[in-house]
């Protein structure tokens, strides 16, 4: 078996399960190796599996044909075994596992695939019959973006190499009705201009400071002219409530909405601020201007796909410690993180006043 001639030499109609669990992230951008795999072969039949909390993510989405779950809920085990029969009866040529995970070895292993694909870092990759190097290798770069290194599985199965497109995400009508009304709720006019900000993130070395966000909200009404929307996922409404407290007048919130109801929000959006996280990949495969702010993790693999994007552009707020990247879960060098308290206002102000400029340029 030939790996570099594996998906050119399938059948028409073949059926290839991918296997990409989560999170918000990696499924956004995963989007650019769905599209470059469907522009080559649209013939194939692409199934992704997804926690359903993220199948939003793919809705709409022409590169993709069936989007499948893994068995949740209460009587796990049940469903997860229900999930692995109705897989079987699908018929999967090949099963390409980019997550790694114990639920993705189960779910490749009784896929019924009659090839099964992993990265070779994978725990148990001897259940897998072809391994994927190590894709830095693949492309002969010191530092890959994770989009990169989705892609790169598929280029080492034979998808010709090319430009890694940006990624897509596709609103459905019924969320963009949902926010029309929403929007009116939140007191924003028809027409009326509006940035969405997202203060929230995994860990407290990546999120900025809420009196930082309160302050650039100010600016972006006074200064900009634009009404700052403030944006969190479920759980997270306790750093809304930390941003209000440090501001003078009441904030406009957004507070449980799923996630193709968020999408419907950002689609409209002048532009979106936020930390290093899973709404600012949405906002950017969404096509709108994005600044990101980023502490612990690496913005060469994280930030916004394509790297320096100038249509819309893209811009990353980061100051660079010797310790980044680092795992994110604590400050493993200072007493507080320092990488994300040290961007300072005027260093995203700077950013968004220089994305704003440039994207009225390419309008």
């Amino acid at each position: 078996m030939t790996p570099g001639s594996l998906l050119g030499d399938l059948p028409e109609r073949s059926r290839i399960l991918i296997i990409r669990l989560r999170s918000i992230g990696d499924i956004v951008l995963l989007t650019s190796a769905l599209h470059l795999l469907k522009s080559w072969r649209p013939d194939l039949v692409i199934s992704v599996i997804v926690e359903a909390r993220f199948r939003e993510l793919l809705e709409g989405n022409p590169d993709v044909d069936e989007i499948l779950f893994p068995g949740e809920g209460p009587i796990k085990i049940a469903s997860r075994l229900g999930a692995a029969l109705a897989l079987r009866r699908k018929g999967f040529a090949v099963c390409v596992n980019l997550h790694g995970g114990p639920t993705s070895r189960f779910l490749a292993k009784v896929s019924g695939a009659r090839i099964r694909v992993g990265f070779a870092h994978f725990r148990s990759s001897q259940q897998y019959h072809i391994l994927v190097p190590d894709a830095r290798l693949i492309l002969n770069q010191p530092t890959l973006h994770t989009a990169e290194h989705q892609a790169c599985a598929f280029f080492y199965l034979g998808l010709p190499r090319k430009e890694i497109p940006r990624t897509r995400i596709f609103v459905h009508d019924k969320h963009k009705e949902w926010w029309e009304q929403r929007r009116a709720i939140l007191g924003l006019a028809p027409r009326q201009e509006y940035a969405m900000v997202h203060p929230t993130a995994l860990y407290p070395t990546k999120q900025w400071a809420a009196e930082k966000f309160a302050q650039l909200a100010v600016a972006l009404e006074q200064e900009m002219g634009l009404k700052p929307v403030f944006s969190c996922g479920p759980g997270e409404g306790a750093v809304l409530d930390a941003v209000q407290n440090a501001s003078s007048t009441a904030i406009c919130r957004l507070e449980n909405s799923g996630l193709g109801q968020l999408a419907a929000a950002y689609s409209g959006a002048r532009l979106f601020i936020g930390n290093d996280s899973g709404p600012a990949h949405i906002a950017a495969a969404l096509a709108r201007p994005v600044v990101v702010i980023f502490g612990s993790s690496s913005s060469a693999i994280w930030g916004p796909w394509p790297r320096q994007s100038s249509n819309p552009p893209a811009q990353v707020v980061q100051n660079f410690y010797e310790c980044n990247p680092c795992p994110g879960d604590r400050c493993y060098r200072f007493q507080r993180p320092e990488c994300i308290l040290s961007v300072s206002l005027g260093q995203v102000k700077s950013a968004v006043e220089s994305v704003l400029v440039r994207s009225a340029g390419n309008s």
